[in-house]
């Protein structure tokens, strides 16, 4: 027991961080390699549920907080982000003298995270096989357990504060109405989905003041006229359709990130499930943080960053989606243009403007720039389990430019949605990055 509580507390366990010379026993159970895996885990488990984008992006946000919640509780460089969210209340935990940090800020993660998802066998699962290993390297019973009361403790306060959010409350909230008016969003082929989450702007954000704190300018003004600027735009995208690169064809499906992805085979439909735009993101965050070998703790501080940043910026799209409701590129080229036309990505089920990839990418890519820096080059990898080829960037800003305009090249967005809604996101990231605060001291 005594050699246990020396390496615990080498590893900043109890008391003050201390130097240790044991280092392979930190290599083997203090590297955030865990919390990468439950990450991931919670991603699988988010695409095989198929959560619509916005819900995906609360899920991240409220586990990531939680794990970095317990970093914040057992390290005082950390500053809890109390006081700092919307609503959240400083925890009261009561902290044993013997406990280790990362286990209980994994099950804090994927304690949160089971109660957000549908199945919650599979994060049970999950969280079995990664508690066997952790018993196997012999952690004392007391420090295990200890170790699972805090993380507990965490998530339930985390859980407290996300029922309060409304959205419970937007499960049973009307449908949105479809109608034939001029430029109106319409369901698109081959689905003819219903409208997704028309009341997210009622969801409590978790930094900004509102919904429409950062509004973009409206879109160009409906028109059929050939000579007006909206024709103009819609005709753009169906010119590019028609010219796309080899390159810029795997632009557009490198980012489509799109979970409901409908397969017809005769009469019969199904679903293709895919990774969303926020878990997009997130799984960048996980490759910046472990190409820069982060800490524990840092990894987890990058987390809560990208994810609160991701939550904030759907909030803010989705109160601008369902405020101008706008009818999609397909809607209108078919209409207007060419009868026959087909995007090369599938279009979403939601209005058009502004571009949600746009947005959040714009968002996420200003946030890890703040964390990383302006040139860090990196190889996403993120979309290789779905079947197709990595991507190289040499800065997260020019990985979010891509995001963007690739939903031209797709078909599925006029260039003022992703022009603005980029333009949208980099303003929210900026907010985020003057108001959010993380660090104790002063950010090296």
């Amino acid at each position: 027991m005594k050699s246990w509580i020396y390496r615990l507390m080498c590893l900043g366990v109890v008391g003050q961080l201390l130097s240790c010379s044991n280092e392979n026993y930190r290599e083997q159970v203090a590297n955030p390699d865990w919390l990468h895996r439950s990450v991931q885990q919670l991603t699988d488990v988010i695409v095989h549920d198929i959560f619509s984008p916005p819900v995906a992006s609360r899920i991240y946000a409220y586990s990531s907080i939680a794990a970095y919640e317990v970093v914040a509780l057992s390290n005082p460089e950390y500053r809890s982000l109390a006081g700092q969210l919307n609503e959240l209340q400083p925890i009261n935990v009561n902290i044993p003298s013997q406990y280790y940090m990362p286990l209980a800020a994994v099950h804090a993660y994927l304690t949160v995270g089971k109660k957000l998802v549908f199945s919650e066998d599979r994060i049970e699962a999950f969280q079995q096989r990664l508690y066997k290993e952790i018993e196997e390297i012999g952690m004392p019973k007391q420090v295990y357990k200890n170790s699972l009361a805090v993380g507990q403790a965490v998530a339930e306060h985390i859980i407290a504060w996300a029922d309060k959010d409304h959205y419970k409350e937007t499960r049973s909230a009307p449908k949105f109405t479809v109608t034939t008016a001029a430029g109106r969003w319409r369901p698109t082929p081959p689905a003819y989905m219903d409208a997704v989450e028309p009341h997210w702007n009622q969801i409590r954000p978790f930094l900004l003041q509102r919904a429409d704190q950062f509004a973009p300018p409206p879109p160009p003004a409906f028109s059929t006229d050939t000579a007006s600027l909206f024709y103009k735009e819609a005709y753009e995208v169906y010119r590019i359709s028609k010219q796309l690169t080899e390159e810029q064809k795997e632009i557009a499906n490198f980012w489509d990130c799109n979970p409901y992805k409908v397969d017809l085979n005769g009469h019969v439909m199904y679903a293709t499930k895919k990774i969303t735009p926020g878990g997009h993101w997130i799984g960048i965050a996980s490759i910046a943080s472990r190409t820069a070998k982060d800490s524990f703790e840092k990894a987890a501080e990058t987390y809560a960053w990208v994810a609160i940043g991701l939550a904030d910026a759907f909030i803010s799209c989705w109160d601008e989606k369902y405020r101008s409701v706008l009818l999609r590129p397909e809607t209108y080229i078919n209409e207007y243009i060419d009868k026959s036309w087909v995007p090369l990505l599938q279009t979403p089920p939601f209005p058009e403007y502004t571009s949600g990839h746009s947005v959040v990418s714009g968002a996420a890519g200003e946030i890890l720039t703040h964390l990383y820096g302006d040139t860090f080059f990196y190889t996403d990898t993120t979309e290789v389990r779905y079947g197709l080829p990595a991507r190289s960037y040499n800065s997260f800003r020019q990985a979010s430019s891509e995001a963007s305009i690739s939903r031209v090249y797709g078909g599925i967005h006029y260039t003022p949605a992703v022009r603005n809604g980029l333009e949208q996101g980099k303003q929210i990231g900026a907010y985020i990055i003057a108001h959010l605060q993380t660090r104790s001291r002063k950010r090296q």
